[in-house]
């Protein structure tokens, strides 16, 4: 799949180093602000407080109607039936949980595998200055998805207007690339070394030790915010229903800031050394779940409980009354998202509802 002008979607090298993520509101040391490695930080809660006495089983690991090709009619909130065959780690369970406005209500606990269940990973980089989009991913620049193919690379000093860019060997064509686990994490760091500067940034979920399990707690029921909107900051928006987690924007400034670039591929997703593979483009293959009515199709669920709905259906046309969270209501979903077009380096731009407090979701015993 190739977005014009060329455009792909790519994804990024994000690998969780601990066995298991509970995200609640915030992902503490992990940004992407981190797409240079910064998402290496993990979460709220690293799962000391896994599932208690007080919790119990809601549904199973796979969905019936998301892995069958059958059309979704569509409902409001969060439906853990419809993620896909193989995206869960284990059955989603109901527990206490409390919200960042103090509020204790019931939450979903979902483990995701960290992989995608409906596609395939990579291409990233290419490897000679021959190379055709349909080699390699993709790289966000303004609104709009570039393949990062030969001609990108020789053009980037044009690009970018700074002749300190050279990411190939003029002589010989080939092009820098991080090929090894630890070129790709040293590269992939803020503070990388020089030597690392004009590489290609590509890192595989085999480079981080294969994906990783992140757990999520979601209200059952979706708490409308007082006031302002929730930024999105540096905390994950929300899961995909083939078991990717969606992540906030990748900081691309920091890794234009050492001369490198981290190609997505034509997912919109990549791989670092923190969270392991995750999306930060919508282009299409996390479009999990048809709408019976012609709507979007169902992407996911955001952190706060509302799904989230691919940019358009089937009349091709973006909703024209989005508010600044890209939300809005309807009859048959009542509130809930559609994600930005490719290239916006975003799903969502904050949250309507209330999630969980970063302090572990878990409301204080009594």
């Amino acid at each position: 799949m190739h977005l014009m002008p060329s455009t792909h979607a790519g994804r990024c090298s994000h690998r969780l180093l601990l066995p298991t993520l509970i995200l609640s509101l915030v992902v503490f040391g992990c940004g992407d602000d981190d797409d240079s490695a910064m998402d290496t930080g993990a979460t709220a809660d690293t799962g000391s407080d896994a599932v208690g006495e007080d919790t119990a089983d809601v549904s199973d690991t796979g969905a019936d109607t998301g892995g069958s090709g059958e059309c979704d009619p569509g409902a409001p909130g969060t439906r853990p039936a419809l993620f896909l065959d193989g995206s869960l780690a284990s059955g989603v369970t109901e527990e206490p949980c409390m919200l960042t406005n103090g509020e204790e209500v019931m939450c979903y606990r979902i483990e995701i595998v960290g992989e995608p269940t409906n596609h395939e990973t990579g291409p990233y980089c290419p490897r000679t200055i021959d190379d055709g989009p349909e080699d390699v991913g993709l790289w966000p620049e303004s609104g709009t998805l570039y393949d990062v193919d030969g001609a990108f690379v020789t053009n980037l000093a044009t690009f970018y207007d700074d002749p300190t860019w050279q990411l190939y060997n003029p002589d010989t064509g080939e092009v820098n690339v991080t090929d090894t686990a630890e070129s790709c994490l040293a590269a992939a760091m803020p503070d990388a070394p020089e030597e690392y500067a004009n590489f290609c940034v590509e890192c595989t979920l085999e480079d981080v030790g294969g994906p990783s399990v992140i757990e999520y707690l979601i209200p059952i029921v979706p708490v409308p915010r007082d006031g302002a909107p929730g930024e999105i900051g540096n905390t994950p928006p929300g899961v995909s229903l083939n078991g990717v987690r969606i992540e906030f924007p990748a900081d691309t400034d920091i890794i234009l800031g050492a001369y490198n670039i981290a190609p997505l591929d034509d997912c919109g997703g990549h791989v670092n050394n923190g969270i392991g593979y995750h999306y930060h483009e919508s282009t299409g293959c996390a479009d999990a779940l048809e709408q019976c009515d012609g709507h979007a199709p169902l992407i996911g669920f955001a952190q706060d409980g509302y799904p989230i709905y691919a940019m358009t259906g089937e009349d091709r046309v973006e909703p024209s009354d989005l508010d600044a969270c890209r939300g809005h209501t309807d009859d048959v979903r009542g509130y809930h998202y559609h994600a930005a077009s490719p290239g916006e380096n975003m799903f969502i731009g904050c949250f309507s509802g209330e999630i969980v407090d970063a302090g572990g979701g878990r409301p204080p015993r009594r």
